[in-house]
């Protein structure tokens, strides 16, 4: 099986592809001056976890994402904070897995130690960028690429950010899918266009490639400047995610966010 994980990380790496598990992928990419950690979730068929073989991320992909990210963070521990390795997830998940065996596991625990991982990665230095290639939805990306310090977004139908599938949104609000798509028409965060996604302000780059199923030539070059570019940004940058909430999008999208931000912050001391 292939995917638009593994095929940008194939694209963009620079020597060999290695396995933490079968599933989640790790490289090298040179990106200006620094040597970046390439980490991504691809589709494994032959998963002893039917509902995680399509690329979701489930038991096994939460604590290998775990692994990838703190070998990283451990393996750079004596490195001024300054020059630490930036931190690249290639997102490309359909959701987490959804299952009564990873619910009785613990998948919350699982996916738990890849945020906790990206979040340590993040606060000590290391630049963490989210390339959304494909889907990036609900808790798969909550575990892998939500806590970048820069998002950069491809600009491209296949892509699609948001909370849940569109069925299970329609479900959940007793509303067919073609009224949650005229909704979406004036309501940004209710709509799966990457376009309407990127005005919330959690988008720091939306970018046009030529080809996003089979990246090469230019569309990689493209691809790894807008990654240089990420990762100086983030270094200028705070190391929490407050600018999601402070940036140009956001200040004109997001006014009751930030209200509601303000006064939970004013009352927890």
């Amino acid at each position: 099986m292939t995917s638009r994980g593994l095929n940008w990380t194939r694209a963009l790496a620079e020597g060999a592809v290695r396995h933490t598990v079968p599933s989640v992928l790790t490289a090298d990419v040179t990106l200006g001056g620094d040597v970046a950690r390439l980490v991504a979730v691809v589709p494994d068929p032959r998963s002893p976890y039917p509902r995680a073989r399509n690329g979701e991320v489930g038991l096994r992909e939460g604590l290998a994402l775990a692994e990838a990210v703190t070998q990283v963070v451990t393996g750079d521990a004596h490195r001024p904070e300054h020059r630490r390795r930036p931190i690249v997830a290639v997102v490309d998940v359909p959701s987490q897995a959804y299952g009564r065996l990873e619910e009785l596991l613990g998948i919350h625990h699982a996916l738990a130690a890849a945020v906790d991982a990206y979040v340590t990665a993040r606060t000590t230095g290391h630049p963490v960028i989210a390339l959304i290639v494909g889907t990036a939805l609900s808790g798969g990306f909550l575990a892998h690429g939500s806590q970048a310090n820069q998002i950069v977004a491809l600009d491209d139908p296949g892509v699609t950010i948001h909370a849940m599938h569109r069925r299970a949104a329609a479900e959940v609000t007793r509303r067919t899918v073609e009224e949650l798509g005229e909704l979406a028409r004036r309501i940004p965060p209710l709509s799966y266009d990457v376009k309407d996604w990127a005005t919330l302000g959690l988008c720091d780059e939306l970018m046009d490639v030529a080809n996003a199923d089979d990246p090469a030539g230019e569309d990689t070059r493209k691809v790894k400047d807008a990654l240089t570019a990420a990762v100086a940004r983030a270094r200028r940058g705070p190391r929490d995610l407050s600018d999601r909430l402070t940036s140009p999008g956001a200040r004109r999208t997001r006014e009751a966010s930030r209200r509601v931000h303000e006064a939970l912050a004013a009352q927890w001391p």
